[in-house]
């Protein structure tokens, strides 16, 4: 095959590779599951809450937040846990209300997000995520 030839064809594929580039950020699905397992360990704290993957089951990451909150001595005020996900409030002895959301990405992957008041309070937050990895 000539030079020119391969050429044309590459020209002819060129719009089928953005097709299925457009497909595959479309439907992101199972990117998105290699990528959290990737990501255990992360956290990034945007827009008053701090998100944190870790890498343990949904079960156990609830249980450490019970226990963090009780060391931490916040108030607990509803726990809601099913399969797939739980969610605690809590409120702090100047009246803040704590929103820890947690959520089954996979089996061993697990996402907190912990929220303080309306805006958010990082320091806090934090103090929070480490008392819970201290309990898994």
């Amino acid at each position: 095959m000539s030079s020119h030839s391969n050429h044309r064809r590459c020209l002819r594929l060129a719009p089928a590779a953005i097709a299925l580039s457009a497909m595959l950020s479309a439907a992101p699905g199972c990117f998105l599951v290699a990528a959290g397992a990737a990501g255990a360990g992360s956290v990034a704290y945007v827009r008053g809450e701090l998100d944190a993957h870790l890498g343990s089951p949904l079960d156990a990451v609830a249980n450490a937040t019970d226990n963090a909150i009780a060391q931490l001595q916040l108030a607990k005020i509803s726990e809601t846990r099913d399969a797939f996900s739980a969610k605690i409030l809590a409120r702090s002895a100047e009246d803040e209300k704590i929103d820890v959301t947690i959520v089954k990405e996979a089996d061993n992957l697990t996402k907190v997000s912990i929220r303080i008041g309306v805006f958010g309070k990082e320091e806090k937050s934090r103090a929070i995520l480490d008392k819970i990895k201290a309990s898994l």
